[in-house]
């Protein structure tokens, strides 16, 4: 490791840790649902994928437009704007609460994606009552990732860490008691619906601890939050989150559904595939968390320092926030993969699920460190406000190569045509084009982030004698 990409590293991992922390809590909550409810039954563990994975299509792609908060406060911040930061917030929030009146209603009547699911009329039943809890969440949700949202952009990512791992610590034994009841207190026993109904009760309570502290903590008050004109609605304001959220939360959405479709399609194939794809999902996405965190701290330093006008460095975190991902990446997801049979054993001992599972872990390390260098390249590219290049790629690698290549392998006639082996059909042939489409995207992410920086770095030795080099965090659009 060089000497600068260490000087890097030792500013990006302070912001780091706590997303990571924070998002592992975060994850955590699927997580519990899926070990307690593998022990329950395996129908409610199948309505468990389908239902998880309906509800993570309608709140990550909402909750990318949201997210739009992140480039736009980093680069006020870094700007020293602090009151026009504050006035993000609140625009933040009245988008969040318009997006979760659209997202309930979709969650409420879920018809649509049991019919692409062509599930069972037990498991159908379950994943309704499901849905409905989570309907109920979903503002609570919504405005909590408002508040994550400020708080990582202006490199407060601990205020946000906490309050995520005191959500699990209230939702572990709230599952714990709805999903296999407590006859003594008179509570049944909910399975999968159960997992929903402590779910609501997690996110609201984390949402009003994030207002309460909005409005006690001393932090705040800099960005004048609760002065005359601060809360009311901007056209100009909303239209900007807006020009930059929708691209981000389409490419959110598309990366997340090109996985999580996966499980609803996979749940075609009975209760022992979709299974055994839930944990290798949840054991994926709990990997994830380390570039997550990792992205999300590389794009606040890249968005400060764009708003303080020192594109260099800017263009320096970028990089070595991306080269230090993969590293990282490479020697997680090969531990993982030496250790497979272990870590599948944690979630069940059902030999069957055991079964499905391994060969879907095959792939883990090269989808892990694929997985971390398109999340990093992506996120350096919304400091720099550039959404939609990356969200036709996400399209073109995830949706077509992903999911289209996935229902070929594992449903058509792909496999024969081409003379491959029997397990590359099935829910392997899934995970064989994902991983695939995830590369493709790693390396079409990283080459359009080089172009743009090649791009941007000369218009910089252009003008560098001409004009300012500070950009208008308010003024600069979507590419």
């Amino acid at each position: 490791m060089t000497n600068s990409l260490r000087a890097s590293v030792r500013r990006i991992v302070p912001l780091a840790w706590p997303v990571f922390v924070g998002q592992v809590a975060v994850l955590g909550f699927g997580t519990v649902d899926t070990v307690l409810v593998a022990r329950h039954s395996p129908t409610d563990l199948a309505a468990l994928a389908v239902g998880g994975a309906t509800y993570i299509t309608v709140f990550i792609g909402l909750m990318g437009v949201v997210l739009a908060i992140g480039p736009i406060v980093g680069q006020l911040y870094g700007a020293q704007r602090l009151r026009e930061a504050g006035h993000q917030a609140w625009q933040a929030l009245w988008l969040a609460l318009a997006l979760a009146l659209l997202g309930s209603t979709l969650l409420a009547f879920p018809a649509p994606f049991l019919a692409l699911a062509q599930a069972s009329p037990a498991v159908a039943g379950k994943v309704r009552g499901y849905l409905l809890a989570l309907a109920f969440a979903l503002p609570a949700a919504l405005m909590f990732t408002v508040y994550r949202g400020f708080n990582v952009a202006v490199s407060r990512p601990k205020a946000v860490m906490v309050l995520q791992i005191g959500g699990l610590g209230l939702k572990v034994p709230l599952s714990m008691a709805l999903v296999s009841g407590v006859p003594a207190l008179g509570i049944p026993a909910l399975g999968v619906v159960g997992c929903g109904i402590a779910t609501l009760i997690a996110m609201w309570l984390q949402a009003l601890l994030a207002w309460a502290l909005m409005r006690r903590d001393p932090f705040y008050r800099r960005f004048e939050l609760a002065a005359p004109g601060q809360r009311a609605l901007h056209g100009a304001s909303l239209r900007a989150l807006l020009h930059l959220g929708v691209p981000i939360g389409l490419s959110i959405l598309v990366e997340v559904t090109g996985f999580a479709f996966m499980a609803i399609f996979i749940s075609r194939l009975g209760e022992i595939a979709v299974a055994g794809h839930q944990i290798a999902a949840n054991l994926v996405s709990l990997l994830f968390m380390m570039p997550m965190g990792l992205a999300n701290a590389t794009s606040t330093l890249v968005a400060q320092r764009i708003g303080a006008g020192d594109l260099r460095d800017a263009r320096r975190l970028g990089w070595h926030g991306m080269q230090f991902a993969l590293m990282l990446a490479l020697v997680v997801g090969s531990s993982v993969f030496a250790a497979r049979a272990q870590v599948v054993q944690l979630y069940t001992d059902n030999p069957v699920v055991v079964a499905a599972t391994l060969p879907l872990l095959a792939w883990v390390a090269l989808f892990h460190a694929a997985d971390a260098v398109q999340t990093v390249a992506s996120f350096v590219l919304r400091a720099w406000r550039i959404a939609t290049a990356p969200m036709l790629i996400f399209v073109g690698a995830l949706w077509g190569v992903g999911l289209g290549g996935g229902y070929a392998l594992a449903f058509g006639h792909l496999p024969r045509l081409l003379g491959l082996p029997a397990g590359w059909q099935g829910a392997r042939g899934f995970w064989i084009a994902s991983t695939t489409g995830l590369t493709l995207t790693a390396f079409a992410l990283t080459g359009l982030l080089a172009w743009v920086l090649s791009r941007q770095r000369r218009a910089h030795v252009i003008t560098a004698g001409v004009a300012p080099a500070r950009p208008d965090p308010a003024g600069q659009a979507a590419a």
